[in-house]
């Protein structure tokens, strides 16, 4: 599997109407803190939940798991149900001290399409999901095991970190952090986040050309305000 299918999967089969695979790789390419900032500041996730790998990337839609903490029961359910180009958003309700997913479930998700994991939780075999070229983001590592007995809930809605996720949203992940993108928002959030970085581009060329920052934000009438 390449680098791109791991990102991107097959985007086309997990969103249906006017989003195609080639607008997702545009907001991908963006960057999560220009989708962020360009949809008002709105939609990111807690910053600690970070990838198990700083060069990782996703992109994909949200299968959303509400699971019990220390069990990972429906994380098996999950990657039977997922489609191509899901991301699993699994809520393990902040547990860090066990880790439900693994290099096994790894490859069972990249055998069904699926093209990331974030989880608000731990994860184990780390080496191992690093080199398989899988997107994970977790809240943290752990080689303790878990139980497969506890009924949980998939495809609703779920609150995630502190940030509400539905099934069909969109997930984009970096090194920077992650940040959600409402199903029906994508083409809107990524017009906006195209004007925005269009108008950083601005910035840097006139930055070259000796302006400063406090020029280009308007900030000098308020540090003259404060004496400076």
């Amino acid at each position: 599997m390449t680098k791109t299918q791991t990102e991107l999967g097959s985007v086309s089969e997990a969103y249906a109407g006017d989003v195609t695979e080639a607008h997702l790789r545009r907001l991908l390419k963006l960057g999560t803190a220009t989708v962020y900032e360009a949809q008002g500041q709105r939609g990111s996730i807690a910053a600690e939940i970070r990838p198990v790998d700083p060069a990782m990337k996703l992109i994909g839609t949200a299968l959303t798991v509400d699971t019990s903490p220390g069990d990972n029961l429906m994380l098996h359910q999950a990657v039977l149900m997922a489609q191509p180009g899901d991301v699993l958003v699994v809520d393990a309700k902040g547990f860090t001290d066990a880790g439900p997913w693994g290099d096994v479930l790894t490859l069972a998700a990249q055998r069904a399409g699926i093209v990331g994991l974030i989880i608000d939780g731990s994860v184990r075999d780390s080496e191992a999901i690093i080199n398989a070229g899988f997107p994970v983001f977790s809240r943290g590592i752990s080689i303790r095991g878990t139980t497969k007995v506890d009924p949980g809930h998939i495809g609703g809605t779920i609150n995630f970190a502190g940030t509400l996720v539905k099934r069909g949203d969109i997930i984009i992940g970096d090194r920077d952090g992650l940040v959600v993108v409402k199903s029906g928002e994508v083409l809107e959030s990524l017009q906006s986040a195209e004007a925005r970085e269009a108008k950083e581009e601005e910035y840097r060329r006139r930055i070259t050309e000796g302006a400063s920052t406090a020029e280009l934000l308007g900030l000098l009438p308020t540090l003259q305000r404060y004496g400076w």
